[in-house]
């Protein structure tokens, strides 16, 4: 006991005497942080659950903690705290929907700004807006509460929940309470299997892979848009060859550029002419995205040259053409001598 208190004695004043709903709010944005940004722990169904914690239910309850540091009268507030006395603050159960609806209402508003900045909606931008806004929320509530005279300060009232929960459980008032006591039990033991059988073994959805061509624009973005269609000969002109693999496992991959001289036969395309231009080879994991720059360098020159590539999983076939591959783009350019 002696040396919990020599080391609560190391911290500043402020964080000794901080509300303990405070210090929790606190504790969940530094456990958010974590198990969104270390490598081990960002894999691993605590991410899941911290981050639904901090994004539906923890800037909206600091939020209102810093609108209503006074306690509430309602059924769930202090009695020790508000007897005698009327309370102008809210009750347990109106902070705790206020909270819900705050950060529902806060989290796209965040979004929202940072769309608009240079930043944008990322996952590293989004983490640190939303718990610096918490954490200075936070702060607010914390001196003004302070601000208070102790009996007027809202504070959750732990003891009195659990030892109302104590004597409901183990000394219920009737046989009946107690087989409620036994069923509600077993029901949020099985509710919390399902979440986590839900969150640990997700079901996989559709597998596939994405193919696109990309060219970058003046700013140097990468659009799906402008692509060169006139070329000469020997000259090169860019294009951005892109995969994103959402086949649930790590993949790989081969990419086969050609440009083709095609005729048409009836219904058909028929290839009389081709010339492979580059092979690309990469491997990616699941939900990862493959970008590439490719110099077109035409050798075959005409007009309606199809410059097609064409994806596979895995190594190629002995026949490279549109109906053995995975994946298929192409452009129709013009190549002049």
């Amino acid at each position: 006991m002696a040396e919990t208190r020599a080391w609560k004695l190391l911290l500043p004043r402020q964080l000794r005497h901080l509300p303990a709903d405070l210090a929790g709010v606190i504790g969940v944005v530094i456990l958010t942080n974590l198990a969104a940004l270390l490598p081990v722990v960002s894999d691993t169904p605590v991410r899941i659950v911290a981050g639904l914690v901090f994004v539906l239910f923890i800037p909206g309850y600091a939020f209102i903690a810093a609108l209503f540091p006074e306690a509430g009268s309602g059924p769930n507030a202090d009695d020790e705290t508000v007897s005698n006395r009327e309370a102008d603050g809210i009750d347990g159960i109106e902070r705790t929907a206020l909270s819900f609806g705050l950060s529902i209402a806060l989290v796209p508003l965040v979004g929202l700004v940072l769309n608009f900045t240079p930043w944008g909606i990322r996952l590293l931008p989004i983490l640190v807006s939303l718990s610096g806004l918490t954490l200075v929320l936070t702060a607010v509530a914390a001196v003004r509460r302070w601000a208070l005279p102790a009996d007027e300060r809202f504070r959750v009232p732990y003891r009195a929940w659990l030892s109302a929960g104590r004597a409901e459980l183990f000394s219920p008032a009737s046989r009946t309470d107690a087989v409620l006591n036994v069923l509600l039990v077993l029901s949020i033991l099985l509710a919390a299997a399902s979440v986590g059988y839900a969150v640990t073994v997700p079901k996989d959805g559709e597998r596939f892979s994405e193919f696109y061509l990309l060219t970058e624009d003046e700013d140097g973005e990468l659009v799906a848009d402008g692509y060169p269609t006139e070329f000469q000969q020997g000259d090169g002109r860019s294009l951005i060859v892109g995969i994103g693999n959402q086949e649930h496992e790590r993949t790989e991959y081969t990419v086969i550029a050609e440009l083709q001289r095609v005729e048409r036969v009836g219904n058909e395309t028929r290839v009389r002419e081709r010339s492979e231009l580059r092979r690309f080879q990469p491997t990616l994991g699941h939900n990862e995205t493959w970008h590439r720059q490719h110099e077109v360098t035409p050798r075959m020159t005409g007009d309606r040259l199809r410059l097609q590539y064409l994806l596979y999983r895995g190594s190629p076939p002995e026949t490279v053409d549109q109906s053995t591959a995975y994946r298929e783009v192409h452009l129709w350019v013009n190549v002049t001598g």
